[in-house]
């Protein structure tokens, strides 16, 4: 084999490595999700195939500091699932300006909520999503 011919097969099998690594380098960082995302698609799941429980809110706090006084974005709330005790808290925030429409002044601790939780893990619970309420 003559020299310029094993120079441009190196060349080919080095282009191949190079954009076969390019390929597979994007479609690693295509599957990186924003934790949002993730979020929204875990609270629609637990929508989706998720058992009802009676619950109650516990705290009604500030999800930045824990303060109360601020507008809530986080909801501890207690619930039960044959027989043991699961305490979870969920944050509100993806709400948005549908926030106001809650009227969250009214949920107060002791406030009887409906926990949708996954049946096969319990402690993956939710009271609000996009498309149903357990604060009614």
């Amino acid at each position: 084999m003559n020299e310029p011919l094993r120079l441009l097969t190196y060349g080919l099998i080095l282009t191949a490595v190079v954009l076969f690594g390019l390929w597979i380098y994007l479609r690693w960082r295509g599957r990186q999700k924003d934790p949002a995302e993730v979020e929204r698609r875990r609270r629609l799941h637990i929508n989706r195939i998720g058992r009802i429980a009676n619950g109650r809110v516990t705290e009604l706090l500030d999800a930045q500091n824990g303060a109360t006084d601020g507008p809530p974005r986080l909801i501890v709330y207690r619930y039960e699932v044959r027989g043991v005790d699961y305490q979870a808290a969920q944050d509100i925030g993806f709400l948005g300006a549908d926030a106001a429409r809650l009227d969250l002044r009214k949920v107060a601790s002791g406030h009887p909520v409906s926990v949708k939780y996954d049946p096969k893990n319990p402690p993956n619970s939710i009271i609000l999503c996009e498309v149903w309420n357990g604060l009614a």
